[in-house]
């Protein structure tokens, strides 16, 4: 399966940001009593009301007011804007992970492998290389982002090894002294997760409490980074683990023995 698509997650992000209602201005109060009745007659007419924020609202306008719904508009302008670019960015960065992604040190015994390690590029520089940071609060944001995803990662892909699965059910026994290189036997990823340890420490990478919107931006991007990862680690395959092996002879033929490699290119 490609990795996911940017769409998806962007949709993903922009729902969960929304489902945390936030108003602005935040603790805006309209005035009672006397200084309401002044307030409200000083509003001009056109100023009483504007049009609402078009599709799926990122933030709420504390009154119907047109100085507050313009605030909330521009909030939410800057929230979508900056939640589809780092969507982007991870869905560009995984699926060049994808691509470059192999598994060495694969150890064949007969039928059954074990061992094995999956390495790819690591995705902080991947992630950055198209990540938002047209403006200093947009960097410190994507970095933290990147940081986390990337450092998650690694972890999650340190979790991948194979521990007996059958990839070669012709290896069983061999008849010729070197064992005919082939692909293995396809395989689920989810299958050779041995602990599933994706985690992501955003708010900490950050170090800034006071930047806006930030537990709420970093929740919204973990959370759809971690549906997509959940749907992608159940539907793709291992494919393209080629083994080299040696084997017996006609009259002795014997389990193959040997290693084997994923080719680039192997998750699909």
């Amino acid at each position: 399966m490609p990795a996911p698509q940017a769409e998806v997650m962007k949709q993903l992000a922009r729902a969960k940001f929304a489902s945390f209602g936030l108003t602005v201005p935040k603790d805006w109060q309209e005035p009672s009593g006397q200084k309401g009745d002044h307030y409200k007659q000083a509003i001009k007419p056109e100023d009483k009301s504007s049009t609402p924020i078009a599709g799926l609202p990122l933030v709420k306008s504390a009154s119907p007011y047109k100085w507050h719904m313009d605030v909330a508009k521009m909030h939410h302008a800057k929230i979508g804007a900056f939640l589809d670019g780092i969507c982007e960015a991870i869905c560009s960065a995984w699926q060049q992970w994808q691509s470059a992604a192999t598994m060495a040190g694969i150890v064949v015994a007969g039928p059954m492998v074990t061992a094995g390690q999956l390495v790819g590029p690591p995705l902080f520089p991947l992630i950055m290389a198209s990540a938002p940071k047209s403006s200093p609060m947009e960097l410190k944001y994507s970095t933290a982002i990147a940081q986390s995803i990337s450092n998650g990662w690694l972890a999650y892909t340190a979790t991948v090894k194979l521990a007996g699965h059958p990839f070669y059910p012709a290896y069983s026994a061999v008849a010729v002294p070197v064992a005919p290189p082939m692909p293995n036997v396809p395989v689920a990823l989810a299958a050779l997760i041995q602990k599933d340890t994706l985690k992501l420490q955003k708010v900490g990478a950050l170090a800034d409490p006071t930047a806006p919107f930030h537990e709420e931006l970093f929740e919204s991007v973990g959370h759809a980074f971690e549906q997509c990862y959940n749907t992608w680690k159940a539907t793709t395959m291992v494919t393209n683990v080629y083994a080299i092996a040696t084997g017996g002879t006609p009259i002795s033929p014997i389990p193959a023995v040997g290693t084997a490699t994923m080719t680039p290119g192997g998750l699909v």
